[in-house]
């Protein structure tokens, strides 16, 4: 039997008068891969920054490697360590170079010492092929080597989950590729990764389970064949519709 990595029940939150996630039950075994899609406004992010609690929930659980992060006694500090997060935008520190970035939080959270920090940040550069900018600036680099170096920032922290929130929706198209290929190898890896994404080919590719959601709620998951493939849901079915074929125009779309 799998081990469970991930398990959230009864999830709820809103933002003043706005119910966001009205009730979200979730399971990600270890190891696995889930993509949330779904269209703007679903909650989709707001689900992901609530499993590190970026977003504190207003109802449910949550519980990381067994540790529950909704218990008003954890060491959110502590738990948030074991938990990688890849924004849409990179945030790297812009006054930093690329090894520096990579090696602050380690030394600061993890105490580690520079040489051991820095051999941590030189070899997760090489997962992400960039070793070669450890010493370039932030400024110099494309969009796509930044979000490459963000997922390595992550990994030097050593995490047990991996969080991606639309990683490429903030990039030119031709470098999309490249982040997409580190996360494939990280999912070759065995890394349990939780990805809201739009990119429908990778989720079809690399996911493990899909889930669509809308309006606030999960309206139909399971593995990435059944869901994005053949989807049960009327909902899905027209979500899918308009992503996979931008030329289609349902009943209520304007032509």
């Amino acid at each position: 039997m799998s081990e469970i990595s991930v398990e959230i029940t009864g999830l709820k939150k809103s933002f003043g008068s706005l119910d966001v996630l009205k009730g979200i039950d979730v399971t990600v075994n270890r190891g696995d891969v889930v993509c949330i899609i779904g269209p703007s406004g679903s909650g989709k992010s707001t689900l992901l920054r609530c499993v590190n609690l970026l977003e504190e929930p207003n109802d449910g659980k949550i519980v990381v490697n067994g540790v529950e992060l909704t218990d008003q006694d954890v060491d959110i500090d502590l738990a948030r360590t074991k938990i990688g997060m890849v924004f849409q935008s990179f945030n790297l520190f812009a006054h930093l170079n690329v090894l520096a970035n990579l090696t602050v939080a380690q030394r600061k959270v993890l105490k580690r010492g520079e040489k051991e920090a820095q051999e941590i940040a030189l070899r997760n550069l090489d997962r992400v092929g960039l070793k070669e900018k450890a010493n370039s600036m932030p400024a110099q680099l494309s969009g796509g080597q930044q979000q490459r170096v963000a997922i390595a920032r992550a990994l030097s922290m050593d995490p047990d989950v991996m969080l991606f929130d639309e990683p490429t929706s903030a990039l030119d198209p031709e470098l999309v590729g490249d982040v997409l290929g580190v996360m494939r190898q990280l999912a070759d890896e065995g890394m349990t990764m939780l990805v809201v994404t739009h990119e429908m080919q990778f989720a079809r590719e690399v996911a493990d389970k899909v889930i669509f959601m809308d309006g606030g709620y999960i309206v139909e998951e399971g593995p990435a064949a059944e869901v994005i493939g053949n989807p049960q849901e009327t909902r899905t079915q027209e979500f899918l519709a308009r992503v996979l074929d931008p030329t289609h125009h349902g009943p209520s779309d304007p032509v």
